[in-house]
């Protein structure tokens, strides 16, 4: 026998028994790249799923709808901003299921087609990652703020909490096409009143910056009385002196994660 087949022979008892360690750590957990085909076109995601997940058992799911800025077709962008961002510093909290799609340029997340891809990607990973029905959670930033309200109702029953960060419901006046479909309804006169109406009691978790000059902070305070007004079940943060960016707080507040996860539809 040549003098390397026993080292070689060493060698790959080595690598078998490093084998069941390397394939540990290669379980399909954190960041994952997926592609959804809605309508007949392709969009690509992100699904966070944490360390812990057992494919066994039921996992609560968040969709998420990222701003404005992060919007475009590379699948990656809409994970550096919000809740992204909010899990890469504290990943152990994060025990669910997170979906990340991506809004297309020049389009906003009341469009139907975008919330189509947004639900797309949400069923798609619920029937992957074996997602609970009735722990599913809806959040969204500035412009996915906006369609957090659009879509909670829209899908009344569906989410079992909803956080809109520094959304608003009129669309603003040098960006009027990111208002709420409510809003754009002629016939309808008062959307806030409408949004209340059709949320229903779904518990709601708002928060808005005080100073913030790109959505104004009045359109959070406006849709929170209204909820209050219908009987809605909502609570309102609101940080003084905070401009646009009052996600980072949010999603870092310690009761953030322990209270969305303690909500669930009762069937």
């Amino acid at each position: 026998m040549t003098p390397f087949i026993p080292r070689l022979l060493a060698l790959a008892c080595v690598l078998f028994l490093f084998m069941p360690a390397a394939l540990a750590k290669n379980r399909n957990t954190g960041f994952l790249d997926r592609i959804v085909t809605v309508d007949g076109t392709t969009y690509k995601y992100q699904v966070f799923v944490p360390a812990s997940w057992d494919k066994h058992k039921k996992a609560p799911v968040l969709l998420f709808l990222h701003g404005a800025g992060e919007r475009g077709d590379d699948g990656v962008l809409q994970t550096d901003i919000g809740i992204g961002h909010a899990i890469r510093e504290h990943a152990a909290q994060f025990e669910m299921i997170v979906v990340m799609p991506q809004c297309r340029k020049e389009h906003v997340w009341t469009e139907t087609a975008m919330q189509a891809q947004a639900l797309g990607a949400l069923e798609q990973s619920m029937k992957e990652f074996n997602g609970d029905r009735s722990r599913v959670y809806l959040s969204g930033i500035s412009m996915g703020g906006y369609g957090t309200w659009d879509i909670a109702a829209h899908y009344p029953g569906k989410f079992a909490a909803v956080v809109p960060v520094c959304g608003g419901i009129r669309g603003l006046e040098h960006y009027p096409q990111i208002g709420v479909s409510l809003a754009k309804d002629p016939k309808i006169s008062d959307p806030y009143a409408e949004t209340a109406k059709r949320i229903g009691t779904t518990p709601l978790w708002v928060f808005h910056g005080g100073a913030d000059d790109t959505v104004p902070v009045e359109g959070s305070r406006q849709m929170v009385e209204a909820l209050r007004k219908a009987g809605g079940n909502v609570k309102y943060t609101e940080y003084p002196g905070v401009g646009h960016n009052s996600w980072d707080k949010a999603y870092a507040e310690p009761d953030f994660v322990p209270w969305l996860l303690s909500q669930s539809l009762h069937h």
